[in-house]
């Protein structure tokens, strides 16, 4: 075999992905797979606006272009099946190169991304987003009403880091029953107040008392990290 053909090869290689924990599977396959998981974990890693337009039932979204995906990510089980996609396959296939890095185990990738599932006629969701405008700042005032700490998680349910706090905060909730109050806000149900307070990035978290924000938190929050803040700003 020549150099050249041995070159040719090189480069046809160079894209594919070799690793033992990674599997690329075409839609009806991709499909199967998701069925026979009891609690699958698919994420989308399209923009927040093409997901919005049409995506896999409980499809987590985590933008592969925002700086953010590395952290994001983190909050999932790298043991368990992790089904990817996008539009045609490229951000899923670069996705599932940076999982195979973190040491996720069972990466699962949809060829030719969701453009396929569509040529099959398998169902998407859309982001369903209130006919109406949800919460008024006035509303959320007061909601703010209470003597405990009032504090305030925004969240959604295509959030991966959002998912994963959830479970995180109700345990804080009662736990600290007496010295704080939980309030859930979804940001796709509340899309003016969530311009009124500049709520851009989720999962954001917040805390209020007599409806002065003491302090505000971008990102994944571990428990022992919320419970310190909460802490510091009831003993303050």
């Amino acid at each position: 075999m020549n150099r050249m053909v041995l070159l040719l090869i090189a480069m046809v290689c160079s894209h594919c992905i070799v690793d033992e924990n990674y599997k690329q599977l075409n839609a009806d396959s991709f499909q199967e797979r998701i069925e026979n998981e009891a609690s699958p974990t698919i994420i989308d890693v399209r923009t927040p606006a093409e997901y919005g337009q049409g995506h896999l039932e409980d499809a987590l979204n985590i933008n592969w272009n925002d700086k953010e995906f590395e952290n994001q990510v983190t909050v999932l089980n790298r043991n368990e099946p992790v089904f990817v996609y996008c539009l045609s396959g490229g951000r899923s296939s670069r996705a599932s190169m940076k999982l195979l890095a973190m040491d996720f185990k069972n990466v699962i990738e949809l060829k030719g991304g969701i453009l396929e599932w569509r040529k099959n006629n398998f169902t998407e969701k859309k982001v369903s987003v209130s006919n109406n405008l949800g919460l008024s700042i006035s509303d959320f005032n007061d909601l703010l009403n209470s003597e405990k700490l009032v504090v305030v998680s925004y969240n959604a349910k295509w959030c991966a880091p959002c998912k994963v706090m959830r479970p995180i905060l109700d345990e804080i909730s009662i736990e600290m029953a007496d010295t704080i109050k939980l309030l859930r806000i979804d940001y796709d149900e509340n899309p003016t107040l969530m311009k009124t307070l500049g709520i851009h990035g989720l999962p954001t978290i917040q805390f209020y008392s007599s409806y002065e924000l003491l302090e505000s938190r971008q990102g994944f929050k571990n428990k022992k990290q919320l419970q310190e803040t909460i802490r510091k700003l009831v003993e303050n």
